[in-house]
C-alpha cells in the first residue's frame, strides 16, 4: 500500500429510525463518496459512531465498505479499546478482514501513564503488520500524548507509522513531531479540518473529515497541491462556518447525516444513543449553511 494522503473521510454509519443497520444506505453513501475522488475511507471513528457498534456490526460493516471498495481506495479501520487485549483482538480482526491501515486511540476508562500508553500501543504493533495511525484526540479520550511520546514510538515500534494530530493548538505539534522523528513520521489532521491550511503548511499531509464536506474538501486539497494556496484559502473559508457548526461536541455526527440526507444520498438522519440529534431549530440552521455553501 502507498502511504496514505489527501482527504479520507470518516465514513458515518447509517442507521434507521429504530437504530437498526441501514445498510442500503451505507452503500449509497460510500459510492457516493468515491465519486468524490476521496484518498480513503475511515471507518469506526468518532464521527461513525464506532463506539455506539457491535462487534458484528463492525464486520458487517467492514465487509461491506471493501466491497464496495474493490481496493480502489485504501479502507482505514479504527480498532482502539479500553482494553489492551481487546485492542490487539479488534486490531487482528480488522486486519484478518481485509482493512489496509489502523486508527487506534489510546485506553481512557482507565487513563495510563505515558509507559502504559507505549506498551498499548507496543502491543498492537507487535500482533499486526498492518501501518498504525495513532489518534492524538485529547479533547475527547482526555489522555494527552507529548509529542516526545508519539515520537518515541514513531522510532522504536514497528507499525507506528502515522499520527493523527487532533491535540490543540495542532500545527505547532505538526511542526515538533516532524523535527522529532527527522521527517519519518506521517501526519493527518483531523477536528474536521478546522485547521487544514495550517496542517499543510506545516508539513501535514492530509485531514481526516466527516462524510458531508468531501467536495468542498477536495477543492481546497487540489487548490493547495496546484500551488493556488490562496485560492485553497478562498475555498475553506467558504464552509468553515459549516465545519464550525460540526465541531459542536456531541451533534456534529447529526449534522453530517442531516446533510446527506437532504441530498438524498442517505435515508434517514438517526443516530444511536448516547449521539445527540439536533433540534428543530438546529436543523433550520444547518439548513441555512448548508444553502450558504451550496451543498446540493
Amino acid at each position: 500500500m502507498e502511504s496514505l494522503r489527501g482527504i479520507i473521510p470518516i465514513v458515518v454509519t447509517t442507521f434507521r429510525e429504530d437504530g437498526s443497520l441501514d445498510l442500503e444506505s451505507q452503500r449509497r453513501l460510500i459510492r457516493h463518496l468515491l465519486t468524490q475522488n476521496v484518498h480513503g475511507l475511515a471507518l469506526f471513528g468518532n464521527a461513525s459512531e464506532g463506539y455506539a457498534l457491535t462487534h458484528s456490526e463492525r464486520e458487517e460493516l467492514l465487509a461491506l465498505t471493501l466491497e464496495e471498495v474493490q481496493g480502489n481506495v485504501p479502507v482505514i479501520a479504527s480498532t482502539g479499546h479500553n482494553g489492551t487485549h481487546a485492542a490487539v483482538e479488534l486490531s487482528r480482526a480488522a486486519e484478518k478482514a481485509g482493512a489496509d491501515a489502523l486508527m487506534v486511540l489510546p485506553p481512557f476508562y482507565v487513563k495510563p501513564d505515558g509507559q502504559g500508553i507505549y506498551d498499548y500501543f507496543a502491543a498492537i504493533s507487535h500482533a499486526v503488520h498492518l501501518p498504525i495511525m495513532v489518534q492524538d484526540a485529547p479533547l475527547m479520550t482526555q489522555v494527552p500524548m507529548p509529542a516526545a511520546l508519539l515520537a518515541r514510538m514513531s522510532n522504536e515500534l514497528e507499525h507506528v507509522r502515522y499520527v493523527k494530530v487532533e491535540a490543540p493548538p495542532t500545527a505547532p505539534k505538526i511542526t515538533e513531531l516532524l523535527q522529532l522523528t527527522k521527517g519519518k513520521i506521517t501526519l493527518f489532521g483531523g477536528l474536521n479540518g478546522n485547521f487544514l491550511i495550517e496542517e499543510l503548511d506545516r508539513g501535514a499531509v492530509g485531514t481526516m473529515p466527516g462524510s458531508d464536506l468531501c467536495a468542498p474538501f477536495q477543492r481546497v486539497w487540489n487548490a493547495y497541491q496546484g500551488g493556488d494556496r490562496a485560492g485553497a484559502r478562498r475555498e475553506f473559508q467558504r464552509m468553515l462556518p459549516l465545519i464550525r457548526y460540526e465541531l459542536q461536541p456531541g451533534l456534529g455526527v447529526s449534522v453530517m447525516k442531516l446533510n446527506l440526507k437532504a441530498r438524498g444520498i442517505i435515508d434517514c438522519a438517526a443516530v444511536r444513543p448516547p449521539t445527540k440529534a439536533v433540534d428543530s431549530i438546529g436543523v433550520k440552521e444547518v439548513e441555512e449553511l448548508r444553502e450558504e455553501l451550496a451543498l446540493a
